[in-house]
């Protein structure tokens, strides 16, 4: 049902269950959230992919599995209905998106959309999405800031895995840094934002004067890595 495919430092989970256009029961959920854990914990791997298989990214939960009794957990602690949508990874993670990407209807969103997607997009376009439900087409989808690239239909997965790989060879240590006190500066107080952005960025000064040395002596020059 779930798949993890790896090139060097970056890890592709896959969904994999075309008969029900990768929708998730409980056992799918539990699997996503085993290999990000995996990841996650995997000193090697650096930057990973989601994506669908099939031509569809994801149907939401199963609402088949739903209807019999077995779905998926619903618990305030630990994994989300979906899996590892409640987890704050430590490394970056890309959805390669390709085909659908919906919900089941009349299903409230209790693992992360009513949080996640005002902060992405904004409070009132969010409200226009989760009210409605309505359909939204790439071009859309790129204009309000809820996908950040667009590319030709069946090239989303090479374009998330060379994105990915570009990540993979950048300094390690000041990209994790960032990337964590901007998910953590979410209603902080500006003093506050700014002492932790300093206290996450101190562990990652060695790696920036390691760089710097490297730099001096003619790496990373013209563009390329150091």
């Amino acid at each position: 049902m779930v798949r993890t495919e790896r090139e060097g430092p970056v890890t592709t989970v896959i969904l994999d269950r075309a008969a029900v256009k990768n929708a998730v029961d409980r056992a799918t959920a539990q699997e996503l959230a085993d290999a990000f854990r995996a990841f996650d914990a995997d000193a090697g791997a650096r930057v990973a992919v989601l994506y669908g298989d099939h031509g569809a990214f994801c149907a939401g939960a199963d609402l088949k599995a739903m209807s019999t009794g077995a779905g998926n957990r619903v618990a305030p602690d630990g994994d989300g209905p979906m899996g590892p949508s409640r987890m704050l990874l430590t490394k970056p993670e890309i959805a390669a998106i390709a085909g659908r990407a919906v919900a089941g209807g009349g299903v409230p969103l209790i693992d992360g959309g009513t949080i996640r997607l005002p902060r992405l997009i904004g409070l009132s376009r969010a409200l226009d999405l989760i009210l409605t439900g309505r359909a939204v087409h790439a071009d859309e989808a790129l204009a309000i800031g809820l996908v950040n690239r667009v590319v030709p239909h069946g090239e989303s997965l090479a374009a998330a895995r060379a994105l990915a790989h570009e990540l993979a060879v950048l300094p390690q240590e000041a990209l994790r840094a960032d990337r964590m006190s901007a998910y953590l500066q979410h209603d902080l107080p500006l003093e506050d934002a700014l002492a932790q952005e300093l206290a996450l960025g101190r562990h990652a000064l060695a790696e920036a004067f390691a760089g710097a040395q490297r730099f001096a002596g003619g790496a990373g020059r013209h563009g390329g890595a150091a």
